[in-house]
């Protein structure tokens, strides 16, 4: 195994981060027995954090103890631009999903995010928006019968429609 002669931009942090989580989760499953007892409820999940905090620390004072890497940034290396706007772009979709519902919310993400990615034009990113909406809307909402959030698009009305013209014509 390979063993890191220095530390990479955002490495401690993010180390750090998961001990603050593993001592959160720790809290948690020791609030769901308080240990009374090796065989309660909570002695699973109290033995199995305190593995990860035990682990987090030797980690992280393991990533202190390294040399900082010195010609690697974060911003370019770690977490370059195109990673925020993708990011922004996703988070973007999931505040716009319940007010606007699914099929526009995902519309606008999808010509955005391939237009932005892709950069073949907006008639090629509509194009596959287009297609690629309608196997997933076809995929999830009619094979899988998953009820996606429906906004100012009226679905159920569209889809009456649609099953009453295919049961009148066949």
């Amino acid at each position: 195994m390979n063993h890191p002669t220095s530390r990479r931009p955002g490495e401690l942090l993010f180390n750090l981060l998961v001990l603050i989580a593993s001592l959160f989760l720790f809290w948690q499953a020791y609030a769901i027995a308080q240990f009374s007892s090796l065989s309660s409820s909570g002695a699973l999940p109290l033995a199995a954090t305190s593995i990860m905090v035990i682990s987090a620390c030797l980690v992280l004072i393991k990533t202190i103890r390294l040399p900082l890497e010195p010609h690697v940034r974060f911003i370019r290396h770690i977490f370059p631009p195109i990673i925020g706007v993708v990011m922004a772009l996703i988070l973007m979709f999931a505040v716009m999903l319940e007010p606007i519902g699914f099929i526009l919310s995902a519309a606008i993400f999808l010509f955005i995010a391939m237009t932005f990615l892709h950069r073949k034009g907006w008639v090629v990113s509509l194009g596959l928006t287009l297609v690629s909406l309608a196997l997933v809307y076809c995929v999830f909402r009619l094979i899988f019968k998953v009820i996606l959030p429906e906004g100012i698009i009226p679905e159920r009305e569209i889809m009456a429609v649609i099953s009453h013209w295919f049961s009148a014509n066949f």
